[in-house]
């Protein structure tokens, strides 16, 4: 059987990258879910585990230090087009991310990038209403404190 590449595509930096390194634990019509090692060193993150929504149009990532403990879970809005035929995913990230601290603690960010690739014609008016519905059922999951509902994916592989 084929693997399935998936590929990052980001607009801040401008990049495609294929995560050839990842390697896919599960695979359904819904979700996609990874294990993986950075792609550059970092200080303060060494591996993680990623589920990706595609339906919801996000992919809800667990962070861990190099001891192994969890460091944060990090929620990419994301666009996912699937090509069944070359069994390619590309996820294009919508720049609004969302950081959840183990405390329960959350931060949104990068919405400056959302409005500055608007604004210079990156992405579409389709591409920002997109990010910022997405944005808003992810948001609504943790204020409501639903956000175990999309943990449990990764929980449950003991990811």
């Amino acid at each position: 059987m084929e693997k399935l590449q998936i590929f990052r595509k980001r607009y801040i930096p401008d990049e495609c990258i294929l995560l050839k390194d990842d390697i896919i634990i599960h695979q359904d019509d819904e979700h996609i879910i990874t294990k993986w090692q950075t792609l550059n060193p970092k200080s303060t993150f060494a591996r993680g585990s990623s589920c990706y929504f595609l339906q919801k149009g996000f992919k809800i990532s667990k962070f861990y230090r190099h001891d192994g403990t969890l460091l944060y879970w990090y929620c990419d809005i994301a666009q996912f087009d699937y090509d069944a035929a070359a069994k390619v995913l590309t996820m294009t990230d919508l720049l609004a991310d969302v950081i959840v601290y183990p405390d329960g603690r959350c931060k949104v960010v990068d919405l400056d990038e959302l409005a500055h690739a608007h604004e210079s014609g990156m992405i579409t008016d389709n591409q920002l209403h997109a990010s910022l519905n997405q944005l808003n059922v992810l948001l609504t999951y943790i204020y409501k404190d639903k956000f175990d509902q999309l943990q449990v994916t990764l929980e449950n592989l003991g990811l």
